[in-house]
């Protein structure tokens, strides 16, 4: 993948761009923040977070991030090529949780910020664990990024 001057439309795969995932992130806030009104408004429990939620976004971006440094030892550092069907398997891999993390990090983030000064007495486990599953997405949108990064090839390096 390259990332130059080159726009839309050339055949070339532009990298994320940030502005793009803080978008993604705002609207998963905007989502996380309405759960809480919209369940108090049906009248029925606000939804319970488990650790399964922070643990599987954390397992996630490790394995994101292991396939970022195999990815990275075999592109820049032993100088191999991929096979292109892995190099767009992986680059799509990437794009796709970088914009999940992101969208499920900023939903959680705003689920725990609804719940700040609340005395129930499962609001505190709810920001806890709410806070905790943010930084899973948070980590799997920097783990994205990474194999994303580790997918890019000099333009030295490309075939004529």
């Amino acid at each position: 993948m390259t990332a130059g001057p080159d726009g839309p439309g050339t055949g070339r795969l532009q990298p994320t761009r940030l502005p793009v995932l803080a978008g993604w992130a705002v609207a998963g806030l905007v989502l996380g923040l309405l759960v809480r009104p919209v369940w108090e408004r049906l009248d029925t429990t606000a939804p319970i977070v488990t650790w399964a939620q922070p643990l599987g976004l954390l397992l996630v971006s490790a394995v994101v991030a292991g396939t970022a440094w195999s990815t990275w030892r075999t592109v820049q550092v032993r100088h191999e090529r991929l096979e292109p069907h892995r190099a767009v398997n992986r680059l799509v891999l990437a794009r796709a949780c970088a914009i999940v993390g992101a969208v499920v990090g900023g939903g959680y983030l705003g689920y725990a910020l609804s719940w700040l000064g609340d005395a129930s007495p499962l609001a505190d486990d709810r920001i806890l664990r709410g806070g905790l599953a943010a930084l899973g997405g948070l980590l799997t949108v920097v783990a994205s990024l990474l194999l994303e990064r580790a997918c890019r090839v000099r333009s030295g390096d490309r075939d004529p």
